[in-house]
C-alpha cells in the first residue's frame, strides 16, 4: 500500500480500543526473561516492536534482527551482555545509522565483550554473553531513557548490581521512573539514592503475573480527533486513572485545546468542551512521543505555540523536526526550529499544496499524527500508511470504525 485518502466523518461517538502500551510490553518482557518467567505478561500488544522482542526472546537466535525497533535493539543489547552465548543484533538500514554507543560505552565499563559488526558507534552488534562483577557506571542524563532503563533492568542480573550515576540534566523521568515501577513489580530492589544517582541491588528478580494497561501515547491521536472535531465523544478501555506511563500527561494538556477527560474503571471518555487556550507552550523534554501530535493539532487549530525540550525528536525512527517542518509546509504552515530542540509557529502561512500528501519516513508517528488533520481540510494523502504496524498496527481499522473513510491510491 504506497497511499491512502482519509476523509473525516461529521461527528464522532465511538468506542476504541487501544493497542497496549508499548513501553510497558517491552520492558515487561525483558524483566520476565530475566526471570525466567514460563508465561508472557498479558494484554501483550501486536505491533511490530513488541513482536520482533517475543521472536527474539523466544528463540535466541545467532543473529537478531529487530527491524525498525529501536527500544528492542537498546533493551536486546543489555539482555544479551548478560545471557549465555555470542549472539549479533541487527536492523534495518535506518537502525544502522541510529548510535548507540552511548549505550555500548556503559556496558563495555561493566565488563561487557561487545564490539561494532560494522560502522563504529553504530548496529550491528557482536555480543558475547557473560557474568558483570562491576558494578558502577556514568551517563549523561539528556540521552535517550531507553539507554538508561536498558542497563536499570540488568541490574539485578550483575553480580554486584548496579549503581547508576546520571549527570547534568535528566531528560525523560518518567520513563525511568516507569522501568523502576516495573522492576519493583517483579521483585527488584532498586531506588533513586539521590537526586541523579540511582541504585540497583543484586537481588534476583520474581516471575509474577502482568496485565499491561493500554498506551497513552496511541490515545493521543484520539484526543486530537477529538480536538479538531465539531462534536466528538470518544471511549477508551484499558487507560488507568494512576498510570506509570508519561504520557498519560496527553490528558491534562489537551485541556488547553478543549478536550475533557472523564475517568472510569480502567477507561477514560473523551469530550469536546468549549475552553481552548489562545497559545500553548510547553517542554516535552518528558514526552517526546507527543510532540508530533500537538504540532499538528495546534497549527491546523490556528493556535500559536511554542514547544521545547525535543532534542531527542533528531535521533528518533526519522529526524522528527526535520520532517514535522517538512510536512506542516504541505498544510500551508511554517514551523521554525531553533536551538536544536524548539519548534515555533507563530501562525506564519504559506501557499498550500493542492492536494496534500504527507510522507511519514518510516515513522508510525508521522502518519497517525497527520491522519487527523483531514478532519479540518476535508481530506488528506498519507504515503506509506503501513508504517503505523510499529506501535499501532490497527491504527486505520480503528478510523473507519470511528467513521472515517480510507481509500487505496
Amino acid at each position: 500500500m504506497k497511499r491512502i485518502k482519509v476523509t473525516s466523518p461529521h461527528g464522532i461517538n465511538t468506542c476504541i480500543q487501544l493497542p497496549s502500551s508499548k513501553s510497558i510490553c517491552n520492558r515487561a518482557l525483558i524483566i520476565n526473561a530475566l526471570a525466567k518467567g514460563n508465561c508472557h505478561p498479558e494484554n501483550l500488544s501486536d505491533c511490530d516492536d513488541t513482536r520482533v522482542m517475543i521472536q527474539a526472546l523466544q528463540h535466541m537466535p545467532s543473529i537478531i534482527d529487530i527491524m525498525a525497533a529501536g527500544t528492542a535493539m537498546r533493551f536486546l543489547t543489555a539482555f544479551l551482555a548478560v545471557g549465555e552465548g555470542t549472539h549479533i543484533i541487527t536492523g534495518t538500514q535506518r537502525m544502522q545509522q541510529r548510535p548507540i554507543s552511548i549505550l555500548v560505552n556503559a556496558l563495555r565499563a561493566l565488563g561487557t565483550d561487545v564490539e561494532y559488526a560494522g560502522n563504529e558507534g553504530f548496529p550491528p552488534l557482536r555480543i558475547v554473553g557473560r557474568k558483570l562483577v562491576n558494578s558502577e557506571v556514568t551517563l549523561p542524563g539528556n540521552v535517550s531513557s531507553q539507554y538508561i532503563s536498558a542497563l536499570l533492568m540488568i541490574g539485578p542480573a550483575l553480580t554486584n548490581g548496579l549503581k547508576l550515576t546520571l549527570t547534568g540534566e535528566i531528560v525523560s523521568r518518567p520513563y525511568i521512573d516507569l522501568t523502576l515501577k516495573l522492576m519493583r513489580d517483579f521483585g527488584a530492589s532498586v531506588a533513586w539514592i539521590s537526586e541523579n544517582q540511582l541504585e540497583v541491588k543484586p537481588q534476583p528478580y520474581q516471575a509474577v503475573p502482568y496485565y499491561v494497561e493500554s498506551d497513552w501515547s496511541a490515545a493521543s491521536y484520539w484526543y486530537e480527533i477529538c480536538a479538531l472535531s465539531e462534536q466528538a465523544t470518544v471511549c477508551l478501555p484499558g487507560l488507568f486513572r494512576e498510570s506509570p506511563q508519561g504520557d498519560s500527561e496527553v490528558a491534562r494538556l489537551f485541556e488547553q485545546l478543549g478536550v475533557e477527560t472523564v475517568y472510569g474503571e480502567r477507561k477514560v471518555t473523551l469530550r469536546k468542551t468549549g475552553k481552548i487556550t489562545a497559545r500553548m507552550e510547553y517542554d516535552f523534554v518528558n514526552q517526546p512521543d507527543l510532540a508530533q501530535t500537538f504540532v499538528v493539532t495546534c497549527a491546523v487549530m490556528g493556535i500559536p505555540f511554542r514547544f521545547s525540550g525535543l532534542q531527542s525528536l533528531k535521533i528518533k525512527e526519522t529526524d522528527r523536526i526535520a520532517a514535522l517542518i517538512a510536512e506542516m509546509k504541505k498544510l500551508g504552515y511554517l514551523i521554525t526550529e531553533s536551538e536544536g530542540s524548539v519548534l515555533s509557529w507563530n501562525g506564519e502561512r504559506c501557499t498550500p499544496d493542492t492536494s496534500p500528501c504527507i510522507d511519514t519516513y518510516e515513522d508510525h508517528r508521522m502518519a497517525m499524527a497527520f491522519a487527523p488533520a483531514c478532519i479540518r481540510l476535508g481530506y488528506i494523502y498519507i504515503n506509506h500508511p503501513q508504517v503505523v504496524t510499529k506501535s499501532y498496527p490497527h491504527y486505520w481499522e480503528n478510523l473507519i470504525h470511528a467513521g472515517f473513510n480510507i481509500t487505496e491510491e
